[in-house]
């Protein structure tokens, strides 16, 4: 793997949680207390643990799946590939904003399905270009489709 790549690719993917987390740190507010949760939900402890570990999963694998792009001279490809990155990584940030920030459940549960199939679109891309780095990613797939079900449970819990 390029170090530039990799670079490249943990500044992105560090942006999005910074990004993020500023609109996550009403997690303590008065409003988000007051929802009521599904009894599936983690417990808080969990999500920066598991967001860690997984923005450091997407750097290194999409690092993986660029530089066997470029490896190919596969110019389409390694250009594609970073534009559903980018994609994903701003539907990824977004979904923060519209849930803690503007308090839209509906929509929360919008982005969150829409970010699960970005995620699922970047984990095939992903393993096309290499398969062990798709394999490594899939676990990001796994928590964006568990996060679309908490999201739209919640709204559903508090319409």
């Amino acid at each position: 793997m390029r170090l530039s790549t990799v670079l490249a690719t943990a500044a992105a993917t560090t942006t999005t949680a910074l990004v993020g987390s500023i609109a996550s740190q009403d997690t303590n507010s008065r409003w988000y207390r007051k929802l009521r949760k599904p009894g599936f939900q983690p417990p808080a402890v969990a999500f920066p643990i598991v967001w860690t570990a997984l923005y450091a999963d997407i750097a290194v694998t999409s690092a993986a799946a660029i530089d066997e792009y470029t490896e190919a001279d596969d110019d389409t490809g390694r250009r594609n590939y970073i534009a559903a990155l980018a994609t994903n990584l701003v539907l990824n940030a977004s979904w923060s904003w519209v849930f803690f920030k503007w308090h839209r459940l509906m929509p929360a549960t919008v982005v969150a399905a829409l970010l699960a199939a970005s995620t699922a679109d970047l984990t095939r891309r992903t393993a096309a270009a290499n398969p062990a780095a798709g394999a490594a990613l899939a676990p990001y797939s796994a928590w964006t489709a568990f996060a679309t079900l908490l999201t739209g449970r919640i709204a559903q819990l508090n319409r």
